[in-house]
């Protein structure tokens, strides 16, 4: 039974005296350390964003989830919630063992009971809950390169939440934006879920939601994990900031969700409905595409437009939050003002701007129209994404051991040392090997922890302005994709693959290195036998064979010049 929305709802958590005496008996068990992901999910568990669950998903309620939307009990649950383990803590761990869930500092959050260990079909998954099994959706890629082997299930005891030192007075519990609304006589909210910006159109937007619906507001965005390539969250509540005061005083108001999003389109909209019923909130603005993650590996977009407003609408009694549809406002030119586009006569002059445009403008430094977007918004974006010749970057090569990457990343170095204006960093393959990762094999599990300690480094340079240049072999695709995801959070990645064959590479092997890979001397060599993935669509591929090392580092100074990386 759903309670009244402005009643306290259960949490999981214990009481001050008891969670001392946890912390301390704590101290005996097995711990895990969550990642990100499973932080953001625990704390919505204990402090009942996620109701009814109490604790990471048993067998039964995962398999009911996944097939039908439901737990065991029949209980609507579109996501399934799960404490996902590697094989080796697993091995350790049995049904009826108490484990103990920290933070990446090691501080204790809860204790979970485990009353399940099972190992999923993670391609059912996929299929069943983001509607294909293509890495070219982030939580299917997600699943299955980052996610661990097995799920452990169980009822969790909460003992702290996850600290957060950012916008404090702006991050609120269920219970404590339910005393909120009570507080201010409110009895009908309309939630709006955001990872974007808001600019004039969503105002707009939300303002006239409230008003249909006869609602106060609450602006909702998440701030935990969203899309890779996604505006990082301290830009965008900067931007929320900025916006609060366009609203009426005491209709709206604002919290943080420390959501991490699936981008799961139906059956995401129809989890966002719970977590905001759960929230206190009667009514949902749900988009068009609400929560897609963009194309497929097809170039096709995931989900229909309207899918998540369907299923939405067919769930709408159960959830407990009535659907507002979100318009799409358009400006009319003629009077000066924001209406929705049905409702545009025909002749009527429609501006806007696509947030692939806005991008572009931030980008290449170009103006942004007041019409469109507020000027304080506009400043915060501009602080955060400079122009892209004002950027950090990385250049990624890729390729056979022998292809030349070495060369040519020296190559273009010393050209954007001659350009001046940003520091440049080599991290070549061989240098990393011996700084970095001395202590490494070259087994698969060891090739990926020297990229990704790579790309680490490439970000930090990338973060800070600078122009990183790598040289690995980097011979398995969703590596690199990982890598890819870690820069563009800051900056621009250029992938660029030396497409030397393998045969060209054995003529040029100055070490004898093949050879030896041939004779069976050396184990586990790329392109021997090991594979190499080739890169499905680079930046940039150049062929090395009968092409001199300058002419090759021309071609990657013209594609960073086209991609406006550089200056021409």
């Amino acid at each position: 039974m759903s309670l009244p929305n402005l009643a306290p709802i259960p949490e999981l958590y214990v009481s001050y005296e008891s969670a001392q005496k946890l912390k301390h008996e704590a101290g005996t068990l097995a711990s895990w350390d969550l990642t990100p992901r499973q932080i953001c999910d625990l704390e919505l568990l204990m402090n009942g964003g996620f109701n009814p669950l109490k604790g990471f998903l048993t067998e039964a309620d995962y398999t009911g989830v996944v097939e039908n939307m439901r737990l065991a009990d029949g209980t609507l649950w579109p996501m399934p919630i799960t404490l996902d383990v590697s094989e080796a803590f697993a091995d350790q761990i049995e049904p009826g063992q108490d484990i103990a869930l920290r933070d990446q500092e090691g501080v204790i959050l809860a204790i979970l009971s485990v009353t399940d260990k099972y190992t999923p079909n993670k391609a059912r998954e996929a299929e069943m809950v983001f509607g294909a099994d293509d890495l070219a959706h982030p939580a299917v890629n997600y699943l299955h390169n980052q996610a661990g082997q097995v799920y452990l299930g169980g009822p969790v005891v909460g003992i702290q939440q996850p600290v957060h030192y950012d916008f404090k007075a702006r991050r609120d519990t269920p219970n404590e934006l339910r005393a909120f609304f009570r507080k201010m006589g409110w009895r009908r909210i309309v939630a709006f879920q955001t990872r974007n910006p808001l600019h004039r159109a969503h105002q707009e937007l939300t303002f006239r939601a409230a008003r249909e619906a006869q609602a106060n507001l609450l602006i909702h965005p998440v701030v935990g994990m969203t899309k890779p390539g996604d505006i990082d969250h301290f830009t965008r509540v900067r931007c929320y900031e900025a916006v609060l005061d366009q609203y009426p005083a005491t209709t709206t108001t604002m919290s943080l969700l420390n959501l991490a999003m699936r981008m799961a389109g139906p059956r995401e909209a129809v989890w966002h409905g719970i977590i905001r019923r759960n929230h206190g909130c009667t009514h949902m603005i749900v988009g068009r595409d609400h929560a897609g993650p963009g194309k497929n590996s097809a170039g096709q977009d995931f989900y229909d437009p309207y899918a998540a407003q369907e299923l939405f609408g067919k769930y709408q009694d159960e959830i407990g939050v009535e659907m507002v549809d979100f318009k799409q406002m358009v400006y009319v030119q003629e009077r000066a003002q924001y209406e929705p586009r049905d409702e545009v006569e025909a002749g009527a002059t429609i501006l806007d701007i696509s947030g692939t445009e806005l991008r572009r403008r931030l980008a290449e430094g170009l103006e942004i129209p007041d019409w469109f977007s507020f000027p304080t918004v506009v400043t915060e974006l501009r602080r955060t994404r400079p122009p892209r010749a004002a950027q950090g970057f990385t250049v990624f090569f890729t390729g056979f051991s022998g292809s030349g990457k070495s060369t040519i990343a020296n190559a273009l170095m010393v050209k954007l040392m001659e350009m001046g204006g940003r520091p440049v960093t080599l991290l070549d393959g061989d240098v990393v090997r011996k700084h970095l990762s001395s202590e490494l094999g070259f087994s698969k599990e060891h090739r990926d922890i020297n990229i990704k300690r790579i790309g680490y480094v490439a970000s930090e340079i990338t973060k800070n302005g600078g122009i990183a240049i790598c040289a690995p072999i980097a011979p398995y695709t969703a590596t690199r994709r990982a890598v890819r995801e870690m820069i563009e959070a800051y900056g621009a990645f250029v992938e660029v693959h030396v497409a030397t064959s393998i045969e060209e590479c054995e003529k040029r092997d100055r070490k004898g290195l093949y050879k030896l890979a041939r004779e069976g001397k050396i184990k586990e060599f790329t392109g021997i036998s090991d594979p190499y993935e080739v890169p499905e669509s680079p930046e940039l591929r150049v062929e090395t064979e009968n092409v001199d090392v300058d002419n090759c580092a021309h071609q990657v100074i013209l594609k960073l010049e086209s991609m406006g990386l550089i200056k021409g």
